[in-house]
């Protein structure tokens, strides 16, 4: 009967999927990784209801039930729910959505799984197809084991993390908010293990930088390229901005900025381990300041706001002074700034009665304590499979979708028990982006491990 059902699985499998990998293959976590790295959800536009179809197809052949939703065409949702016992339920999060990439630059095909040299390449290797997986591995192998856990355990894939989450994980909590009822913890992306000089750092994303995303849009008087005027749309915009670019925002170390520094400072060497030590004297000096964004931008964006101008628009003739050019500036705020003194921050810099400045994206400020039972499985865990490795609590410079759930007060962590080379960061929205088999299959012993342990009644001795 097994046999039946594992071949009328095959035949109706999705043409979305590699229709050639054989059934036994299908069913080994890293080859269920390579078909899932093939299932195009690009975003834009997104199309992961074909990533819905994919994990549905796994699902129905477990016999675990799973609901879907829509939050616009195409833009698909998937969740499925282990029930167990009364404690506060464990959700496992990642999103299907993977951002473009130009397949010129890659050595391999974005959207075809190549596995060369120890690694699996593909865009989603490793942000965040491979977590999903993980998880989905994990989940399965609870069902599989017949145990009842003493909490909900619910593995959900969502849509457009990349673009801001509003059409997958924002959309569920406004939409279907009885699927978090008693959720009280949660696992996602933001968190992983890296490894340089022979050494293995692992960060635990427990807090996030605010995204506070601006357009800013000028007007004046339009004219003929030929005449310039004394001022117009596009100077103003320049001018503006030049301010803004040349007026750095103060830097600020907030507390979980300075326990991270200082759970880093012995790996960072000795050209940073003074500073990180005593980073609230170390900001008071320019030329460390200035040092510090030049070789750690990564780290410098932690101790202060900050804004990158990103798109620009103006006229669309060469020979055309426009009557509105606007920019759009990725603008991001430390966990506890007061969004709008920073906009007045922002209109002070601007000065200027003709640009209208406009609030695209805001997120809330929240963050997760490290004093829990699921953060401490998770050190220990990662330290009994990584003998030499550090595991710290982290802010991040970026965002993922766990601030919705902070906001609604579930407990949430971004943690991969994979381990990335440094050199290979590079691949992460960028071009050749890879995993190593090798951490990938011991990535899914261990979060099968942190599940297991974290929903049996004696996780907690």
């Amino acid at each position: 009967m097994f046999l039946m059902k594992k071949l009328v699985f095959t035949a109706i499998a999705s043409t979305l999927l590699v229709q050639t990998m054989s059934l036994h293959a299908q069913d080994t976590p890293l080859d269920r990784l390579r078909t899932y790295l093939q299932v195009d959800t690009v975003n834009p536009p997104g199309n992961e209801t074909r990533g819905v179809a994919f994990f549905s197809k796994i699902l129905d052949a477990e016999g675990i039930r799973y609901e879907t939703a829509e939050s616009a065409p195409g833009r698909g949702n998937i969740w499925a729910r282990l029930e167990g016992g009364d404690e506060p339920g464990l959700i496992l999060l990642h999103h299907m959505d993977v951002v473009p990439a130009t397949a010129s630059e890659w050595d391999t095909d974005p959207l075809t799984a190549v596995t060369q040299d120890g690694y699996v390449f593909g865009r989603g290797a490793v942000d965040a197809k491979s977590l999903g997986i993980l998880h989905l591995e994990a989940f399965l192998a609870l069902h599989r084991s017949g145990q009842r856990p003493d909490r909900d355990v619910i593995f959900m894939a969502t849509a457009d993390e990349e673009a801001g989450g509003l059409f997958g994980a924002g959309w569920l909590i406004d939409n279907r908010p009885e699927i978090f009822e008693n959720a009280g913890y949660l696992l996602n992306e933001g968190g992983y293990g890296l490894e340089a000089d022979g050494r293995i750092l692992f960060k635990i994303e427990l807090a996030q930088k605010r995204p506070f995303w601006l357009r800013l849009t000028a007007t004046d008087e339009p004219g003929h390229g030929s005449m310039p005027q004394s001022t117009s749309a596009p100077t103003r915009l320049i001018q503006a901005l030049n301010r803004i670019y040349e007026t750095p925002f103060e830097p600020r170390v907030v507390e979980p900025v300075q326990r991270m520094f200082e759970a880093i400072a012995a790996q960072a060497g000795p050209a940073w381990q003074d500073e990180l030590l005593n980073i609230h004297e170390a900001v008071k000096d320019p030329e460390f300041l200035r040092r510090f964004q030049a070789d750690r931008p990564d780290l410098h964006a932690l101790i202060r706001n900050t804004c990158s101008i990103t798109m620009l628009v103006g006229s669309e003739k060469i020979n055309v002074v426009p009557p509105v050019a606007s920019a759009e500036l990725d603008c991001r705020i430390l966990p506890d700034q007061d969004a709008q003194q920073f906009l007045g921050e922002i209109a002070s810099r601007v000065n200027d009665e003709h640009i209208r400045i406009e609030e695209i994206m805001l997120f809330g400020a929240a963050e997760s304590s490290a004093d829990t039972e699921l953060f401490h499985l998770l050190e220990d865990v990662t330290k009994r499979h990584y003998s030499v490795t550090k595991v710290i609590p982290a802010v991040s410079t970026g965002f993922t979708d766990s601030h919705f759930f902070r906001d609604i007060g579930i407990t949430s962590y971004g943690y991969s028990p994979l381990v990335i080379r440094k050199d290979h960061l590079a691949g992460v929205h960028g071009n050749n982006e890879r995993i190593g088999i090798d951490t990938f299959e011991r990535g899914v012993e261990m979060m099968t491990e942190i599940v297991s342990r974290f929903v049996s009644s004696h996780s907690g001795e």
